[in-house]
């Protein structure tokens, strides 16, 4: 798996993103552009077009991030907007299925199960990552250092050319997401994948709590925030904003739909599995025999309950998404292991530290 060490001002650190994936960013613009011509017959001119309305918004509430796309597309030598696109991908796929002119009653997103922990001695925070198999081969764990910017270090696992992903700082806290089907976005809001960005960028859960609620997120997801204190789940809408705390167990379990009150969200029927892993995941995690470690967490995302659509998902019959990474955190120490492939049948497996 490719490491790409980023250090220096946003622009810096896009152009050495830009320059060690560039290869990887072209594969995930081609996986992209594919998926959206099959699944929404929408030209990647089209694409482009639509990422391109969010380019203002942005300069007026996540400038460091649009410099740093700038400097990907330099390095990469890629066009400003193909980067642009990959970063705001969810919100392209929000407003296909917002707009009901266009008649898609289907759109595709990635579907995932997550996990935020607190025991007696730790914080854990994981999940397996479900999404196409032809986009395995265009991830990368990226290592982001800003010197003099009163920002933490940074590591995660993303698709090339994303600026946000999954993973954790160097002050322990980290986040997961699961994709949300729901109506409704708001360009003057942060994409999701730069939220996730601003939470990586947090020095608490609290921090990174508030800098979402402030700015808003322009569509649908779940981001599971931790930190060495506990985890909160934040479901996300173009309309709100709110809270998932921890059970009287100090979990937070989430898949992909709204647990919170949704009476006023159109959110159509997605993953018919998604209710299942849910209850799964927590079966799975109610009262354990033993403190969970970190690798008896690594064990609860390979379950194949309900297979093929179940935790520990395979590409099969009409199920297309497959688990492509697990990870599995430890936030008050500070580490990570992270799988590529099913996590029953992985490829390769990486510790992420500082």
């Amino acid at each position: 798996m490719i490491e790409i060490r980023c250090i220096g001002t946003p622009y810096q650190i896009g152009v050495a993103h830009g320059k060690a994936a560039k290869e990887k960013i072209e594969g995930s613009i081609r996986f992209y552009g594919q998926l959206f011509q099959e699944s929404c017959s929408m030209s990647w001119a089209e694409v482009i077009q639509e990422a391109s309305t969010y380019v203002e918004p942005l300069k007026e509430i996540a400038p460091r991030h649009l410099t740093e796309i700038e400097g990907i597309a330099d390095g990469a030598d890629i066009p400003f907007l193909d980067i642009l696109a990959l970063n705001v991908r969810s919100e392209i796929t929000f407003g296909l299925f917002t707009d009901k002119s266009r008649g898609l009653a289907d759109v595709p997103s990635d579907g995932c199960t997550s996990l935020g922990w607190l025991t007696e001695s730790k914080s854990l925070l994981g999940q397996n990552w479900d999404w196409r198999v032809e986009q395995r081969q265009n991830l990368v764990v990226c290592y982001i250092s800003q010197p003099g910017a009163d920002k933490p270090d940074i590591a995660m696992v993303t698709e090339a050319g994303i600026i946000g992903k999954i993973g954790f700082n160097s002050k322990g806290v980290g986040c997961c997401l699961n994709a949300i089907r729901c109506r409704g976005l708001d360009r003057s809001k942060l994409p999701i994948h730069f939220a996730l960005r601003m939470v990586l960028e947090s020095r608490c859960r609290e921090e990174a709590i508030e800098s979402i609620k402030s700015l808003g997120v322009a569509g649908g997801g779940h981001i599971l925030v931790g930190d060495p204190t506990g985890s909160t789940g934040i479901e996300c809408t173009s309309s709100w904003v709110k809270e998932l705390p921890m059970d009287e167990e100090g979990r937070v379990c989430h898949t992909n739909h709204l647990i919170l009150d949704k009476s006023d969200v159109d959110e159509l029927p997605w993953l018919a599995d998604s209710a299942i892993r849910l209850k799964r995941i927590r079966e799975l995690t109610s009262h354990p025999p033993s403190e969970p470690t970190l690798e008896r967490m690594f064990d609860l995302f390979k379950d194949s309950e309900g297979h093929p659509a179940s935790i520990n998902r395979k590409k099969e019959g009409d199920n297309k998404p497959e688990t492509l990474f697990t990870i599995v955190m430890d936030l008050t120490d500070k580490t990570a292991q992270v799988t590529f492939g099913r996590p029953t049948e992985y490829s390769e497996r990486v510790t992420l530290a500082f």
